[in-house]
């Protein structure tokens, strides 16, 4: 089996390919890496400045090394093969989205630590419990959540109880799913 890259050789092709230095750069780019890039290491915290950072379509198992990244708002974790939110607690206080669809995330442990999250994009995981969802409750600024296909979105929405069990319990909610809630209370003020 072949070694993946690293983060370090990944930011040294994206330098030599952007032409500036990944330190100072707001959005860094290092998806579809060829070896993909198995482990998020070290050379993370080098990117003080960045702002957005995408990671997507790669075989990253575990968040981890964010301690550097002081001004991330927007990570993106697509289509990886990570288990769980921990590690994500270096961001929690400046992170605003998430982008984790296409992982194996059946619990939501840790995701509460995201304290300015406004956005959860985790479509194709594996969340199948009430109680888990139940966690993005602890998220004081969601307002913006999809996860399409996951096994209890997929029992709900059979049932047609899906929409109305996420509004009822995350209330801060304004779209869900990619179509806009719709709240009496709005519709009274308008």
């Amino acid at each position: 089996m072949s070694k993946g890259t690293t983060i370090k050789e990944a930011l040294a092709a994206w330098e030599q390919k952007a032409g500036e230095k990944a330190a100072d750069a707001e959005e860094i780019k290092l998806l579809c890496q060829i070896p993909s890039i198995e482990k998020m290491d070290a050379s993370l915290s080098t990117l003080t400045n960045c702002k957005k950072l995408s990671l997507s379509t790669n075989a990253i198992e575990k968040i981890t090394n964010l301690n550097g990244l002081k001004s991330l708002k927007i990570l993106s974790l697509g289509r990886n093969n990570i288990k769980s939110f921990s590690g994500l607690e270096p961001v929690g206080d400046t992170l605003e989205e998430l982008w984790i669809s296409y992982n194996l995330i059946e619990k939501m442990k840790g995701i509460g630590v995201l304290k300015k999250l406004q956005v959860l994009f985790m479509s194709n995981n594996q969340v199948k419990d009430w109680s888990e969802v139940q966690k993005l409750s602890e998220l004081p600024c969601l307002v913006d959540l999809n996860m399409v296909n996951n096994p209890i979105e997929e029992k709900h929405s059979l049932d047609n109880t899906w929409r109305s069990e996420i509004e009822r319990k995350l209330v801060k909610l304004k779209k869900l799913d990619g179509v806009p809630i719709v709240r009496q209370d709005d519709e009274d003020e308008g």
